[in-house]
């Protein structure tokens, strides 16, 4: 380390990799959260990805960013960034809205030519001054040139050399942040373990890159980040939808039921498949469909076998899926519906975040059709709510949807591979649980009113069900007008129940607080740190997230009423505005809405709480 550098002391930074969706910056800002994971800071990522599957190089709509937020207490990707690495032009202007005033850039000054300039649509030769970035420390490296003579030994040519770069950029950002590269060698080499010369040509470009850093003049301080003491166990940086499949199996695991998923690809959903393919050993099945529609279809076809049936999706897919949910419905089986929202209505824009898919869970389906709805809060609550799903789904026999978002589905955060003892058994409502004599489809349990679920196949349990009205003894189908209302009823009444078997509402922060804020699904980091910051600023504020959505937790009615100003805050027009006003006679909640595709700000959430706080 050289003498004459500083090293500046933090409790966390944001770093955010950026450049065309071709420079690697997923991978680079990966490798550097795993890395910073290792060395014991808590970690919150934001993978920021083009609309466009592959936008022309070097244009504003192609670039491609990485956010993550490291130190300790760390709840969201953050919001302003302090190190910004901009491979291109294109990169720098599309960030300059998420810079600090002292933010350091890194640059790839070979990627700055006038052609460059030009694509990224700059009217002068000078981007810094244009863009009014005169007081951040720049790091000016010619890191594709750099790239191009670390290898010039290498038998690559020269477009495969140039795809290194990213790891010349990741070195100097590991200089920057004192983190040895030598745990990072290990997973490159893991990465491209199957092209040794590949593998050997982005460690030598990481190590020049760290190299590059630590022998050259620079005026910047580098920085050490404050870690935590964690509890013991073995940890993996997971995201949402990796951490959602591993919940399903280990619902299977605990309930003896196998898991089925049938889906179909769709943004930003597709991970859950891919990971789920790859556990054919524990007796996953996952089929990709042909559409939407058979993907629910074949996954209520596998409930009625004795699977645990899911699909995966996201807000367009639900829409296609909404008449077969009736049908689970009103054939009373159990079934796993994981929508990860993105933008809307229709195609949207796909890789952007949105909670605008509430509505749609709790009332879109014809007629009178009850279902439980629930939703993930963070990455590695993916799991916990994914768990929490199909042990509601098998044991109470009915359609779940856990609602996801882009956000935390493609976010990542370190996470410790979980002691399944301590978590609650599930123990499904099959006709193993029957006492009676004499069994019918129709039974119903009389204390979660939910029928017995029948294998099919069994012998002396043979039986139909359907998408038609069914006697509420015999299980007929019926067209009585006094049956149909009282098979309506105890359907709304079975999910109902479902309240006395989940946990309660909390609330965090000040408990004499005069403000309450709400929010639900993956706005909670960023809700949760705001209420804390305002806490210890002496502001009175506290805040509850709701995980359980239909139906409410028991405490619910209590807990909201107790404040004398309730803010609901969501991505959204305010979906779960209306539902608790619709839910709870004579509430008054104040909205918070932004329906941008885009993380809150924690800065903007401080601002709108304190101003209520003081109206």
């Amino acid at each position: 380390m050289q003498d004459n550098v500083k090293i500046k002391d933090v409790n966390d930074i944001v770093i955010r990799f950026s450049g065309d969706s071709g420079d690697g910056m997923q991978l680079t800002g990966t490798i550097f959260s795993n890395l910073s994971a290792i060395f014991g800071n808590e970690i919150s990522t934001f993978p920021d990805f083009p609309a466009e599957i592959r936008a022309p190089q070097g244009t504003l709509s192609g670039v491609s960013g990485f956010q993550v937020h490291i130190g300790k207490g760390i709840y969201n990707s953050g919001d302003k960034t302090d190190v910004l690495v901009a491979m291109n032009p294109a990169a720098l202007k599309v960030n300059t809205k998420h810079l600090k005033k002292d933010s350091v850039i890194i640059i790839d000054t070979d990627s700055f030519e006038k052609k460059d300039l030009e694509k990224a649509l700059f009217t002068t030769d000078d981007p810094f001054l244009e863009l009014g970035l005169t007081t951040q420390p720049l790091i000016a490296v010619p890191i594709s040139g750099l790239t191009r003579d670390s290898l010039a030994d290498f038998e690559l040519d020269m477009k495969s050399r140039m795809r290194c770069k990213n790891m010349f950029a990741l070195g100097l950002v590991c200089w920057l942040f004192n983190r040895p590269v030598d745990v990072a060698n290990n997973m490159l080499s893991a990465k491209f373990s199957k092209n040794p010369t590949v593998a050997e040509a982005n460690l030598k470009v990481l190590a020049d890159g760290f190299n590059y850093g630590q022998n050259r003049d620079m005026t910047v301080p580098t920085y050490r980040v404050e870690t935590v003491n964690v509890e013991k166990g073995f940890y993996i940086d997971v995201n949402g939808n990796t951490a959602a499949a591993y919940g399903l199996i280990a619902a299977s695991e605990n309930s003896g039921k196998p898991l089925f998923l049938g889906s179909y690809p769709i943004t930003p959903a597709t991970d859950i498949l891919h990971e789920l393919v790859k556990f054919k050993q524990l007796g996953v099945k996952a089929i990709q469909v042909e559409d939407e529609i058979a993907g629910i279809c074949t996954a209520i076809g596998a409930s009625f076998a004795g699977s645990l049936g899911v699909t995966t999706t996201s807000g367009p897919g639900l829409a296609l899926k909404s008449e077969a949910l009736g049908l689970a419905v009103m054939a009373e089986l159990p079934l796993v519906v994981v929508d990860v929202q993105r933008s809307g209505p229709s195609t949207g824009m796909p890789t952007k975040s949105e909670q605008t898919d509430l509505r749609q869970a709790l009332y879109g389906r014809n007629g009178e059709s009850p279902l439980v709805v629930v939703a993930a809060s963070s990455p590695t609550d993916c799991f916990d709510m994914a768990y929490w799903a199909a042990k509601i789904a098998m044991e109470h026999i009915t359609p779940v949807i856990l609602l996801t978002d882009g956000y935390i589905a493609n976010g990542s955060s370190a996470w410790r591979i979980p002691d399944m003892s301590k978590y609650p058994p599930i123990v499904p409502h099959d006709v193993t649980q029957y006492k009676g004599d004499n069994w019918r489809a129709a039974i119903r349990d009389e204390e979660t009113l939910a029928r017995y679920w029948a294998e099919a196949g069994i012998k002396g349990f043979t039986h139909r069900t359907g998408g038609l009205e069914r006697d509420y003894e015999t299980g007929a189908i019926s067209t009585d007008a006094d049956n149909h209302q009282k098979m309506t009823d105890i359907r709304q009444a079975k999910v109902d129940k479902v309240a006395d078997y989940i946990p309660e509402l909390e609330v965090i922060g000040d408990e004499s607080a005069e403000l309450l804020v709400v929010g639900w699904g993956g706005t909670y980091g960023h809700l949760r740190d705001a209420v804390e910051q305002m806490n210890k600023a002496g502001k009175k504020v506290a805040y509850a997230h709701l995980r359980f959505i239909s139906p409410l937790p028991k405490n619910t009615e209590q807990v909201l009423k107790k404040y004398k100003k309730v803010i609901v805050a969501e991505q959204n027009n305010g979906q779960l505005a209306d539902y608790l006003m619709g839910k709870i006679e004579g509430l008054k909640l104040i909205p918070y809405n932004k329906v941008e595709g885009q993380p809150f700000e924690v800065a903007d959430l401080i601002d709108a709480f304190t101003k209520q706080l003081e109206d």
